[in-house]
């Protein structure tokens, strides 16, 4: 983990998971998507070690709604497909 991740810890899962909640976890974890750079994986977006707190946020409220980490994958190589 980055040292601000450290500080600031994991981002809290709402109490249950609504359709607005997974809007946002599949923007996160598109968003959020690795991308290779010389010193390894970092977030496109914020340039943090890859997986950033979003991206890690994005994906536990996926699962909660109870997508596998296969389906995940498919979210973030084609955003454009069906939302859970």
């Amino acid at each position: 983990m980055d040292s601000i991740d450290d500080i600031l810890g994991e981002l809290p899962l709402p109490p249950y998971v609504t359709a607005e909640d997974v809007t946002f976890a599949v923007k996160a974890v598109t968003v959020h998507a690795a991308e290779q750079w010389p010193d390894g994986p970092r977030c496109r977006n914020d340039r943090a070690p890859h997986p950033c707190r979003l991206h890690r946020w994005g994906r536990r409220v996926l699962s909660r709604r109870g997508l596998t980490d296969r389906e995940i994958e498919a979210l973030v190589a084609d955003p454009t497909a069906r939302q859970p």
